[in-house]
């Protein structure tokens, strides 16, 4: 319990949120054009295909989603699903659509792009603000005219054309800078929660496991 209190790493964290904007665009155009595809097809049967093959597709990505979790986060989520019944597939088939694990999945990915999104966006503001401060000192000299106009070159209410005045803005920067930080660990916690929540076992499922191997133990122990 005490792993899932702390911060995840940072270096993790940045790389982890950097990356839920690419993926949740693709897991996005793959969702909506393989659910388009197969509902519109489905009365030829071939839209069925589409839609079963989305689901394991979903599934194995969600497994990849807890490792990625996992690697970069330092958070584990334990596997939801329960065995499949032996048997036929359509038995197989029938569990799968019954797992409530399976639809879960599937919301994840739908809302990785919109929250990926929003991630990206504010890390990217952030950093991009607290770096361009701090090393104003630095840079402001190779600026356009030799110095650098707050808020713009068009609206100079503040000009910084010397090291000395560009010094309290790069403290300002530092300050942005742990800011960010803390806001980077703090997104990538929240993100790791709520994948715990939609991509993990609920109360219920980890209750419904644990009967499942009792029943297996008891099983095996009357065989034996």
């Amino acid at each position: 319990m005490a792993s899932e209190r702390r911060d995840p790493p940072f270096g993790g964290s940045v790389v982890f949120l950097l990356m839920n904007l690419p993926l949740g665009v693709a897991a996005f155009t793959v969702l909506t054009s393989f659910t388009a595809a197969g509902l519109g097809t489905a009365v030829v049967w071939v839209g069925v295909g589409l839609l079963a093959l989305l689901v394991l597709a979903v599934r194995g990505a969600a497994r990849m989603e807890r490792a990625r979790v996992y690697a970069l986060l330092d958070r584990y989520i334990d596997l939801p699903y329960l065995p499949l019944p032996a048997g036929k597939q359509s038995l197989r088939w029938k569990a799968r659509l019954k797992d409530t694990s399976t639809w879960r999945d599937l919301l994840y990915f739908f809302v990785l792009f919109p929250l990926g999104l929003i991630e990206f966006t504010l890390v990217t503001a952030f950093w991009s603000t607290s770096l361009a401060l701090a090393g104003l000192p630095i840079y402001f000299r190779w600026l356009p005219g030799g110095a650098y106009y707050f808020p713009s070159d068009d609206l100079r209410w503040l000009t910084v054309d010397s090291t000395v005045e560009a010094l309290p803005w790069a403290a300002l920067g530092v300050l942005f800078i742990a800011l960010s930080v803390a806001l980077t660990r703090a997104l990538a916690g929240t993100h790791a929660r709520l994948a715990n929540a939609l991509l993990g076992p609920t109360v219920a499922q980890r209750r419904r496991m644990e009967r499942w191997w009792e029943d297996a133990e008891e099983k095996n122990l009357v065989a034996g």
